[in-house]
């Protein structure tokens, strides 16, 4: 604690005597001033024990004093030492009083004590406050790295960091999601800071905000040295922390932003063992896999999962859809391959896990965002999602994740499951430029043959193709004797080169007519 004026009064050597503002002796003093100017204001900075033998003053003058009073109440000085004996025997009643009246502390200094003495005084009281703060600082910062080299997680750190500042701390991730919290109260207080740990991730680390309310005063740290924030740290306090509260909290920032690097380049380290298991896996090799991924990632291989791609023109916007999932997977114990191929990441994360969850939620998010003028932004990600599978079906599972992840860019969605696209209908996916010139270029000489009057080929092509050849029924369909449909479908094979017995030749055909209806707007 620093010195206060009750610790002065105390002081056996220095002989001071309350005469006014008794209930306020527990202010702390900054700094004793020795000053005799009639306004000694301007060169207050506020926390000072002001001395004074009112060479300049008019003491014995009431309305005097209480301007004088009430200037230094204003400025913050802590109190006034009158030392007696000099120009006044005793400290004059005006004085005295408009200090009772201001409830400003006024102590009588004897002769025999001089000025000197009490600036020591004061001066040694605050050194040595300074030495416990740091000496206590100093101990909490071994006991931080102790915890810390622990290896055992960021719990118990934050535990020791809560007790050091006699408050509460907690860890975030850069979502904003909570990690770890001490003491286990205050997850919940926590929780509830997630909009500010947010808008503190979007500025340059280290970065720092104070979020004051009833219930505390909460200082949240970034922690990183790079252009992005690799986390946060929340510390909870009932005021501002002093010197010794600042060393803990400062080591600890230090401490998590060495772990955090040390785990991006452990991460680093899994990445490219990723890469070696996921190679396997595509090679067929699934057994040689399960060697090379160990405890890492073996569990991973012996329960059904999703393979992932997701890309994104700028990689800082999938790196934060990847640091969302790698979250998710880490507050429920799950193991997630992750690698990076150029400007998209592939993704093995277990079907039905929090990965996947968290995954889909942050494309439904971006999907719920209003559209944007000029297409899609640099931050949107889109993601292709494979079906469950197994180690011997990854190579599958990639081909699936690439045409989820084409139909979900060809859509404007932000992530499109296989499933969709297997259970669905294949007429969507004629909605493409490429399709459609090809359906017109394949109808091109029919459409022209019937433009110039000499028969209905195309219509007549499509009314045997949805009767499956049947003669009488497609006939009956287009109002025409099934002689003259079997002549247009001869002239329609002399015209295209092409037989209509041939089953890719009707499929072909059947898609062309389809895509063409899709490109053609409805009649009014």
């Amino acid at each position: 604690m620093p010195p206060t004026l009750a610790s002065l009064v105390q002081h056996s050597a220095l002989k001071l005597t309350v005469r006014a503002g008794a209930d306020r002796l527990g202010t702390p003093v900054r700094w004793a001033h020795a000053s005799e100017l009639a306004d000694p204001v301007p060169y207050m900075d506020g926390g000072e024990l002001l001395l004074v033998t009112a060479t300049n003053l008019d003491a014995e003058n009431a309305e005097s004093m209480r301007r004088y009073v009430r200037r230094l109440a204003g400025a913050g000085v802590a109190g006034v030492g009158f030392g007696v004996g000099v120009n006044y025997e005793d400290i004059p009643d005006a004085l005295v009083e408009a200090a009772e009246e201001a409830g400003l502390p006024l102590l009588e200094v004897p002769r025999r004590t001089p000025f000197l003495a009490i600036s020591k005084a004061v001066s040694a009281a605050i050194a040595a406050d300074q030495y416990r703060a740091v000496t206590a600082g100093f101990e909490a910062q071994r006991e931080l790295t102790k915890a810390a080299l622990a290896g055992d997680g960021p719990a118990d750190l934050l535990a020791r960091l809560a007790a050091a500042v006699d408050g509460w701390a907690a860890l975030y991730d850069t979502s904003g999601a909570v990690l770890a919290a001490a003491p286990d109260w205050a997850a919940r207080r926590a929780a509830r800071l997630t909009p500010d740990v947010q808008r503190l991730r979007d500025r340059p680390a280290p970065a720092s905000i104070v979020v004051a309310d009833s219930e505390d005063r909460v200082e949240l740290q970034s922690l990183g040295t790079g252009r992005r924030a690799r986390g946060a740290l929340a510390v909870g306090t009932g005021a501002a922390p002093g010197t010794a509260e600042r060393y803990a909290v400062h080591s600890a920032v230090a401490l998590l932003t060495l772990t955090t690097a040390r785990s991006r380049s452990l991460q680093g380290a899994e990445q490219r063992l990723g890469a070696a298991v996921l190679r396997m896996l595509l090679a067929g090799q699934p057994d040689h896999a399960r060697a090379v991924a160990g405890d890492l990632y073996g569990g991973l291989l012996d329960a059904p999962f999703r393979l992932l791609i997701a890309e994104a023109a700028a990689p800082a916007a999938y790196e934060l859809l990847t640091e969302t999932m790698e979250a998710a997977a880490a507050r429920t114990g799950e193991a997630l391959l992750m690698v990076p191929e150029g400007e998209r990441v592939v993704v093995l994360a277990a079907d039905g896990g929090t990965a996947v969850a968290a995954c889909a939620a942050y494309a439904e998010a971006q999907d719920d965002r209003a559209p944007r003028e000029g297409g899609p932004d640099d931050s949107d990600v889109v993601v292709g999602l494979s079906a469950p599978c197994g180690p011997i079906a990854v190579s599958v599972a990639y081909k699936q994740a690439e045409q989820a992840l084409s139909v979900a860019r060809r859509r404007g969605r932000a992530l499109v499951e296989h499933e969709e696209l297997a259970a669905g209908s294949v007429l969507p996916l004629l909605a493409d430029d490429a399709v459609r010139a090809f359906a017109d270029g394949m109808l091109r000489a029919l459409r022209e043959h019937d433009a110039k009057g000499r028969g209905d080929l195309v219509a007549s092509l499509r009314a045997w193709l949805s009767r499956h050849g049947q003669w009488d029924a497609a006939a009956a369909d287009l109002g025409v004797h099934r002689h003259t449909l079997r002549y247009r479908m001869r002239r329609v094979e002399e015209i295209l080169g092409r037989s209509l017995d041939d089953p890719d030749a009707r499929m072909e055909l059947w898609l062309a007519l389809k895509a063409t209806e899709a490109a053609t707007p409805p009649e009014a």
